[in-house]
């Protein structure tokens, strides 16, 4: 089993990994990550794991332990760091109700700041080091003068993540090449 008090370590390169598919985020995405397979005997579907990604720390759920035959060839994220205890779930739950009260300030921060883009969720990573602001819109000039206006006005990290009918927009075409968020 995972320790819920501890994150697990470097693995040794001796150890045997199983993949884990989990998900994370408001708008859902979902990644491969490691966890030594002795660990696995007590995780399974519906498991809520803390996970680091490329925003923080979050909180995630484990789909499903991938058969090390579907493994081959796909790279995972990182290792779990640990099973989500009460008190990581108690935070996620007040960094949710955090994200709820500043909706309404980021959506007339954007009208304010005359930006196209349509404020669609947010969230907070569980570290409470980055807000994830989901926009309706294409990765651009706006999305990355969101984030530009934000880090100004000292309003600590921000990400800005485009979203669209299909779920999050692929960052694959690049971005502004800034520490912005608009990757």
């Amino acid at each position: 089993m995972i320790s819920p008090a501890y994150p697990t370590a470097d693995l040794p390169s001796n150890a045997v990994t199983c993949h884990l598919l989990v998900r994370y985020g408001a708008i859902p995405q979902a990644a491969r990550y490691t966890v030594e397979a002795a660990e696995t005997e007590d995780i399974k579907r519906g498991t809520s794991v803390v996970i680091m990604t490329d925003r923080g720390l979050e909180l995630g759920t484990v789909l499903e332990i991938i058969p090390a035959a579907l493994s081959e060839g796909h790279d995972p994220v990182g290792p779990i760091e640990r099973t989500a205890t009460s008190d990581d779930r108690n935070l996620y739950l007040k960094r949710q109700r955090q994200a709820v009260v500043s909706f309404e300030i980021w959506h007339r921060r954007i009208q304010d700041w005359n930006l196209e883009l349509e404020l669609m969720e947010i969230e907070r990573t569980l570290d409470d080091e980055k807000q994830i602001l989901y926009v309706l819109n294409d990765r651009g000039a706006e999305t990355t003068r969101l984030a530009l206006l934000a880090a100004a006005a000292g309003l600590g990290i921000v990400s800005v993540q485009p979203i669209g009918a299909d779920g999050i927009v692929d960052g694959s075409d690049g971005g502004c090449g800034s520490a912005c968020g608009c990757r």
